[in-house]
């Protein structure tokens, strides 16, 4: 099954997890990497790889990002081409929102690919001009 992992300026990850919690009423089962403001990100993306690795998992992961191009996308990149190394197949996706989260957690299957398509169009889905 694709595991899940947030990587987000501090302290969103760890509030797309909490809000998970509530709406899904049990702990989400994903890995939270909050990336606080003095991250080195060469370092960060060794740490977010073993946290990708623990317990010897090979298990795929889909890392949802909040900011393309940002410090966290960029630990995110960098630890996607170490996980290949290792082979784990990793997929990621940018500007991520609540609806995204509880999509990738409701959805969870083994088709990585297929599973970052559906959480890309929860995402637009989500997006609703309500006025």
């Amino acid at each position: 099954m694709t595991r899940i992992a947030l990587v987000m300026h501090e302290p969103l990850g760890a509030a797309f997890a909490a809000c998970a919690e509530h709406v899904l009423g049990k702990a989400p089962d994903l890995i939270v990497f909050d990336v606080g403001p003095d991250a080195k990100p060469e370092a960060e993306a060794e740490r977010l790889l073993e946290a990708m690795r623990a317990g010897g998992s090979t298990e795929p992961v889909l890392i949802l990002c909040d900011l393309y191009g940002a410090t966290p996308f960029n630990i995110a990149t960098e630890a996607l081409h170490l996980a290949a190394e290792h082979g784990i197949l990793s997929h990621l996706i940018t500007g991520t929102n609540a609806c995204m989260v509880l999509k990738a957690l409701t959805e969870r299957q083994d088709n990585p690919e297929a599973l970052t398509e559906s959480v890309r169009l929860g995402a637009l889905r989500g997006i609703v001009n309500a006025d």
